[in-house]
């Protein structure tokens, strides 16, 4: 399989440079994910901005949490289980919740799990789901602006976890410490 090239400041395409800039104002380093897109600007610029919008979308941040690492655990994603713990941190969600996505053990309240077993449906469904299962999302408490909003961070997972599979991406170095494996 062909080696795809981890881009820096130097070696991104030039319309690439810029984007790069951000990601080391944004995260203190190049995130090899972004390394990775960085071959393509319109990849990395629309990676950004659905991550952009998802932080402006009306789950707090535990949902998001759950919804991002729902998808990634379920796409047995090795760079972002990791990257995503550590945004879970930095987001202040509780390692409870952190550890029963990256663990698939049951979440510390209904709400959330029923987040989950939405999500969880529309990904292995394909976005074909139940009414039924709909309706359950919302008896839950959620709206239907949120089962839309499942579809975007899901969007944003795609992206990253199919990249992320192809290119192989290296885990970053403050990553490293939240290796995962998907279990058996």
């Amino acid at each position: 399989m062909p080696t795809f090239t981890l881009h820096d400041k130097l070696s991104a395409p030039e319309q690439s440079k810029p984007l790069l800039e951000d990601s080391l104002k944004n995260f203190g380093m190049i995130p090899g994910l972004h390394a990775v897109m960085a071959e393509s600007p319109q990849v990395l610029k629309g990676y950004n901005q659905l991550h952009e919008l998802i932080l402006d979308c009306s789950f707090d941040n535990d949902e998001t949490t759950v919804v991002w690492q729902t998808i990634n655990v379920e796409h047995a994603c090795h760079y972002c289980v990791p990257a995503h713990t550590g945004i879970a941190k930095m987001m202040d969600v509780s390692d409870d919740i952190t550890n029963a996505l990256r663990d698939e053990t049951p979440l510390p309240s209904d709400k959330l799990e029923a987040l989950r077993t939405f999500t969880l449906a529309v990904v292995r469904q394909r976005g074909e789901v139940s009414s039924d299962a709909v309706q359950r999302f919302l008896d839950a408490g959620y709206t239907q602006r949120q089962v839309l909003e499942v579809i975007l961070v899901l969007s944003q997972k795609i992206m990253s976890n199919y990249i992320n599979h192809i290119a192989k991406t290296p885990i970053d170095g403050a990553f490293k410490k939240f290796e995962w494996q998907k279990a058996k």
